[in-house]
């Protein structure tokens, strides 16, 4: 039970440090897309792969990797609860999430601006909404 709760500690710790970067990415982008000097469109580019590939990459991979680990070690009670199943979707939507932030580091990194600055600002709320879902899932376990 004791290494249950550590693995448990750590998914949390590393959930918290992922969204921390679904959180700030999108808002870089309102700023990228928005400003007008070069100096700070590469600026910018530097701050969205260094917080990628240093911050929400690794966080991402630890809260999979520990909540695939938590998942099997608690299968049998979980896999019959219809709220983990719905959690799971939602995670999922937010690897898609994740990873189409790429894509828009990438446009960026080529100067091309994919969507507006309203886009963004609209994108940016995506993972709060995912979070609020997520943690009333796993709190209240409503089915």
């Amino acid at each position: 039970m004791t290494f249950y709760l550590w693995l448990k500690a750590f998914h949390i710790i590393f959930v918290v440090t992922w969204f921390a970067g679904l959180f700030y990415m999108p808002r870089l982008f309102v700023y990228h897309a928005s400003a007008t000097d070069e100096i700070s469109k590469e600026r910018f580019k530097v701050m969205q792969a260094k917080l990628y590939k240093i911050i929400m990459n690794p966080s991402m991979i630890a809260t999979l990797a520990l909540g695939i680990w938590l998942l099997i070690e608690s299968w049998q009670a979980f896999s019959t609860q219809g709220w983990i199943w719905l959690k799971i979707f939602f995670v999922a939507a937010l690897i898609g999430y994740h990873h189409y932030c790429l894509r828009i580091i990438k446009a960026f990194a080529d100067d091309r601006v994919l969507h507006s600055e309203k886009f963004y600002r609209i994108f940016n709320e995506l993972p709060a909404l995912a979070l609020v879902v997520i943690v009333i899932l796993v709190v209240v376990k409503p089915f």
